[in-house]
């Protein structure tokens, strides 16, 4: 699975004698004094089984092993907890930094196997993450108590870690290169207690090599912030440059959106001015139909007017000369010939008409008038002519 967990094998690696200074985070009630107590060899934290916190503040405490290697230790209030802020949080873990005059050289996440880990452990570990940055992670040593109950249910660590450990747990362990630990702190086997801190300072040496032998300091932290307020100005600017490029492109789009409406809106006046222009076409079409037709219609009426009173004086005449008889029935064809003649004039005329269309309706009315008043003004001339020769 990947975790490293040190067995009953365990050898301890060459010894050294330099100071070593271990920082405890954890929820109140996962047992931080107690593992602390167990570290030193000696009841030096108030520890309680309670979910109240018992450690107000920070505080550090020192032993010297066997193979003289001193160790320090810094238990800190429930620094986990959901009432506890995270401005608070960032001090206190800033003054254990202060406290240690030579750094922290590994920085133990207590997590009990007997409670399930919570969204507001999960989270702090993430804050940790924004307040010192990625770095810290390689500091990171998990320390699960509770070794007791998991023997007393003949089960493991990797028991533990295979089927119960939460999955964002498990994502922890990977961002520390699964260093994690199992401690039993009310053992009463004094073997058992020595191989647990053995097992842990093994892994705060491997910790500490890792990291080229420098601890975490606070020129460290200091550069960090740095470096955090630099990326923080560097997000900050790339953030306002989105905004004016976000900006730009609705300013943009508000512009191509105004010229398609004015397209459009050109587009439409043209479209009716095509229209009105042809309405106006076939209103003047329909204008000059019209105004032909009555014309023709008048010019008929007249003319089948001055025939009909033509034929009554013809036939006035007829019935006074009965001995003029035949002459007048001659005069009769001749009339009817010029009559004839002048249907045929009418027709002719009434096809020119329509053959000129497109002329000024009131040229078109003079022409035809003069045209028939011509006519009838011959045709009067040689009757009266023809009745004066009678």
């Amino acid at each position: 699975m990947g975790e490293r967990v040190i067995d009953g094998d365990w050898k301890p690696t060459s010894p050294s004698n330099g100071e070593r200074t271990v920082v405890l985070l954890g929820r109140t009630g996962n047992g931080k004094s107690a593992t602390g107590n167990s570290i030193l060899g000696r009841r030096a934290f108030k520890a309680s089984a309670s979910s109240s916190a018992v450690t107000k503040t920070c505080e550090m405490k020192t032993t010297v092993l066997k193979d003289g290697q001193v160790v320090n230790v810094i238990d800190t209030p429930g620094l986990f907890d959901s009432s506890t802020e995270f401005e608070y949080v960032s001090k206190e873990i800033v003054k254990c930094i202060g406290m240690a005059k030579d750094g922290i050289h590994a920085v133990l996440l207590v997590f009990s196997v007997r409670s399930r880990f919570s969204q507001e452990e999960e989270a702090a570990v993430h804050h940790l993450q924004t307040l010192f940055g990625k770095k810290i992670f390689d500091y990171m040593i998990v320390v699960f108590t509770g070794g007791d109950d998991l023997e007393d249910n003949e089960k493991t660590l990797e028991d533990y870690l295979g089927l119960e450990c939460p999955k964002p747990l498990k994502e922890i362990l990977k961002l520390c290169d699964h260093r994690c630990v199992l401690f039993d702190n009310k053992t009463k086997y004094k073997v058992k207690r020595t191989e647990q801190v053995q097992q842990l300072l093994s892994l705060v040496n491997a910790v500490n090599v890792k990291n080229g032998g420098q601890p975490y300091t606070n020129e460290f932290f200091a550069e960090l912030k740095v470096e955090s307020k630099l990326k923080e100005t560097t997000t900050k600017l790339e953030q306002q440059l989105a905004e004016e490029q976000a900006a730009r492109l609705k300013g943009e789009e508000a512009a191509q959106l105004a010229q398609r409406k004015s397209n459009d809106e050109i587009r439409k006046l043209k479209e009716n001015l095509k229209r009105a222009q042809r309405e106006i076409e076939d209103q003047m079409h329909e204008s000059n139909e019209y105004q032909i037709k009555r014309i023709t219609e008048m010019v008929e009426s007249k003319l089948k007017e001055t025939t009909t009173r033509l034929e009554q004086q013809l036939a006035e005449e007829q019935v006074a000369r009965l001995k003029g008889e035949e002459v007048a029935q001659l005069a009769q064809r001749k009339s009817n010939d010029k009559i004839h003649k002048l249907r045929d004039n009418l027709e002719r005329a009434q096809r020119e008409t329509e053959d000129q269309m497109h002329e000024s309706y009131e040229d078109q009315i003079k022409r035809i008038t003069e045209v028939v008043f011509f006519m009838l003004l011959l045709l009067t001339s040689k009757y009266d002519m023809h009745i004066v020769h009678l």
